[in-house]
């Protein structure tokens, strides 16, 4: 079968390799059908991955069809199309006890620790693959992942009916968690340095847009909460200023969910964080949020086309991947089909 390495840091193949064989009772075989190319994806691809070893596979991104089944497998079948849960994790740990498997001590996540998906078959154990729903497509189906992550963000910052909530950076992290938090009735505003970015946010359903190169940000914040500031502020920009500025947005009483990150300090005082009881947290992929986002997708609240600019066939994926970092305007998820 065919995979696609990066092989170094800057160098990526398309291998022949052996098909992958049931080697557990438990496990199933998946013909890979869809992928998608994350912004991780990029970085491993550059080296600029802190996590990441190499030679890697590609692909955390990843749906598929069912085509052989372990013989105690009893949930699944052959022909059944699922979609793929990157995190691999202990189940025995503190934190995966305390229903927090993103946060193992042994945590591996495929794609980066281990190899991923891009590649024509894989095989994994039956408890990290979900079914899709019939009336969604492979290459809709791409974006259940993505936004696994999108509702561990809202989660961790409390959404609910109401709050405002400040998306810093409309990327595709900022515009799924956009998508979910109108999902769970808040009123949303998005920032960012590009126009373009922020048309597809109001498309997308944001109620109020900033472009934070032009326009005081504080200021906008204030008119559009009323004076009240954001409830909930994503920071999915994730440099110091952008984490500095959370703080000064945020309401009395409001949460910072810190998305994107840096490894540069932020100045932040305490005295705010106190006087104010901020909740700062981070947000690191997801705990066991497949069954509820696809339950959205099943039921119609969310969907995954708006979201997919490109599709390209996977021998394609230095191509697709040349048109991510070129065109960055142009591109929201690009679509690697099998």
């Amino acid at each position: 079968m065919k995979a696609t390495y990066v092989t170094e840091p800057g160098k990526l193949e398309i291998k022949e390799i052996a098909e992958p064989q049931i080697t557990n009772a438990y496990a199933v075989k998946i013909k890979v059908k869809a992928g998608g190319i994350c912004g991780s994806d990029i970085h491993i691809y550059h080296g600029t991955s802190p996590v990441a070893t190499y030679p890697r596979v590609l692909g955390h991104e990843i749906v598929g069809e069912i085509v052989e089944v372990g013989e105690l497998v009893k949930k699944f079948k052959v022909q059944d199309r699922v979609v793929i849960d990157p995190i691999i994790n202990c189940e025995e740990c503190y934190q995966c006890k305390k229903n927090r498997p993103n946060l193992c001590v042994k945590l591996r996540v495929r794609g980066v620790h281990e190899d991923g998906g891009f590649r024509e078959y894989l095989v994994t154990p039956e408890k990290n693959i979900f079914k899709i729903p019939d009336s969604v497509s492979y290459e809709e189906a791409v974006m259940i992942e993505p936004f696994t992550v999108a509702a561990q963000v809202n989660s961790r910052g409390q959404v609910e009916k109401g709050d405002y909530v400040f998306i810093m950076g409309s990327g595709p992290a900022g515009l799924c968690a956009l998508k979910v938090a109108k999902n769970k009735g808040a009123i949303c505003i998005v920032s960012d340095l590009v126009d373009e970015r922020l048309e597809n946010a109001k498309r997308l359903g944001a109620d109020y847009v900033i472009n934070a190169g032009k326009e005081n940000v504080n200021e906008k914040i204030n008119k559009y909460t009323q004076h009240i500031g954001a409830n909930v502020v994503i920071d999915a920009v994730g440099n110091a200023s952008s984490f500095e500025q959370a703080i000064e947005v945020v309401s009395k009483g409001g949460r910072i969910v810190v998305l994107g990150f840096t490894d540069r300090p932020s100045k932040i005082p305490q005295l705010l964080i106190t006087k104010d009881e901020l909740d700062i947290c981070g947000s690191r992929l997801h705990a066991n949020k497949f069954p509820e986002v696809i339950d959205w997708f099943n039921k119609g609240e969310i969907t995954g086309k708006d979201f997919i600019s490109h599709i390209y066939p996977f021998e394609k994926i230095q191509e697709a991947i040349h048109l991510v970092e070129t065109e960055p305007m142009k591109v929201s998820k690009v679509v690697l089909t099998f």
